[in-house]
């Protein structure tokens, strides 16, 4: 696991960029597996400007997004609706300012009669284009991955899952308040990749920034492998993890003077 710390929010989502996008430009054809909330924002953001400056191209790569609220959907061939949707907060913050095509972009329908049938027909589309190369993650405040709450089984796959009061909370003064809804127009139920869904990406890429986030970042990186903390499963990761923080998301980690140590070694070696 690779743990790369950068002294702002700005210098992590350049970071984050960077890495998919040398993943876009090594295989044209990848499968990103993509994450909402505010701490993607700043690196697409940055994806955005490598599309439109330096030419990087989405035209080949496919996309499947962690997760959606049941109930919220967006329809890409209606380019705006004004909901909480995440399909609307990818089209807004990265779909329409690069150049993937629409057929290729892979979003839960959170506005399905049938659920069950969605999220089996959603692990079946990732096994159909041979499963994801990278996939970007965020983490919760009380260290969740995606919808993964406290609880949820380490070998779960994609399901309907129940809101936990912290997300809402989160979730609301994040996105619902700024937008004038109130509490009690919040989906409280969403579909979700399981964590052994999200495990079986090549590549992973966990990104975090505040003093909020450091108590669990620690507890992730460093702690015990627990369902409470459903981002420790990132210990169990076989393939390439890397971890991207801003000094105040990594200022509660025991061993940070190492990952520092050993990013500043491998640089030195050519390694990184």
């Amino acid at each position: 696991m690779d743990i790369l710390i950068r002294k702002t929010y700005d210098e992590m989502s350049k970071t984050a960029a960077g890495i998919i996008a040398r993943m876009v430009r090594s295989k044209p054809d990848c499968v990103l597996g993509l994450a909402t909330g505010k701490t993607p924002v700043g690196t697409y953001k940055e994806l955005v400007r490598l599309h439109q400056e330096e030419g990087l191209d989405f035209s080949q790569v496919k996309t499947f997004n962690l997760d959606e609220y049941l109930g919220l959907g967006m329809d890409l061939n209606k380019p705006y609706v004004l909901d909480q949707s995440y399909a609307r907060f990818m089209y807004e913050e990265l779909f329409k300012h690069i150049n993937i095509k629409k057929e290729n972009i892979h979003i839960p329908d959170g506005c399905t009669k049938e659920p069950e049938k969605i999220c089996q027909a959603y692990e079946a589309a990732i096994k159909e284009v041979g499963g994801i190369d990278l996939q970007l993650l965020g983490i919760g405040g009380d260290g969740h991955w995606a919808f993964n709450e406290p609880g949820s089984s380490l070998g779960s796959r994609t399901r309907v899952q129940a809101l936990a009061k912290q997300t809402l909370d989160d979730n609301y003064e994040s996105f619902y308040a700024k937008a004038g809804f109130e509490r009690k127009d919040m989906p409280h139920f969403a579909i979700t990749m399981g964590i052994g869904t999200i495990l079986e990406a090549r590549n992973i890429l966990m990104i975090a920034n505040g003093i909020k986030k450091a108590e669990v970042v620690a507890q992730a990186i460093e702690g015990p492998i627990n369902s409470q903390i459903t981002a420790s499963a990132i210990q169990l990761h076989s393939g390439g993890v890397t971890v991207v923080l801003d000094q105040e998301a990594a200022s509660k980690l025991k061993n940070l003077e190492h990952y520092i140590h050993v990013e500043k070694l491998k640089k030195e070696y050519g390694l990184s």
